[in-house]
């Protein structure tokens, strides 16, 4: 079972994911984004937060190669968050000053092989944010930013068996 968890910041929708394989005798948590320790206070502590909901016993992965991750896993694997691989993408390659026609090709090929890998996972729950209803990016990176996620959203969600999307806590299985 492949599932994509979407929705606002703040939404529920990690709590959700974990929550979707608490079962599981052991789980791979794979985190995308910048490690803690970089310099900024509020982001290690919601790194911290984060890491102190999840349970012990889940083996903790901090990486932005997903699919390095996916296919050797044993168990389950959930994923916490494709915005911030995305961020970690867009940082890595220095691509958001880039066109935007070669970001676009950058990002397409990376998708493409992170729906390869997730089409292959047996058992994985993929976080991610919801960006496409609330306000219009004032800056060109938000823009960017936004029209990225929004595309890599669709992508994953069709090599998705579901998508839960969490609003205030609730969840519409869509």
């Amino acid at each position: 079972m492949r599932i994509l968890v979407t929705g606002g910041v703040r939404s529920g929708k990690s709590r959700h994911a974990e929550r979707l394989l608490s079962g599981a005798d052991a789980v791979t948590y794979v985190a995308p984004g910048r490690p803690a320790g970089g310099g900024d206070p509020d982001w290690d502590a919601r790194v911290a937060r984060h890491r102190g909901d999840r349970p012990v016993h889940w083996e903790t992965v901090e990486t932005s190669d997903i699919t390095d991750v996916l296919a050797p896993a044993r168990g389950p694997v959930l994923i916490d968050c494709l915005g911030t691989w995305l961020a970690a993408l867009m940082d890595d390659g220095q691509l958001w000053e880039t066109s935007y026609q070669d970001v676009h090709a950058a990002v397409a090929e990376r998708t493409d092989a992170l729906c390869d890998a997730l089409a292959a996972a047996p058992e994985v729950v993929v976080v991610t944010n919801e960006v496409g209803l609330g306000v219009v990016p004032a800056h060109r990176s938000g823009m960017l930013f936004r029209d990225l996620l929004g595309t890599l959203n669709q992508r994953v969600a069709a090599v998705c068996d579901e998508v839960h999307l969490v609003i205030a806590g609730r969840v519409l299985q869509l």
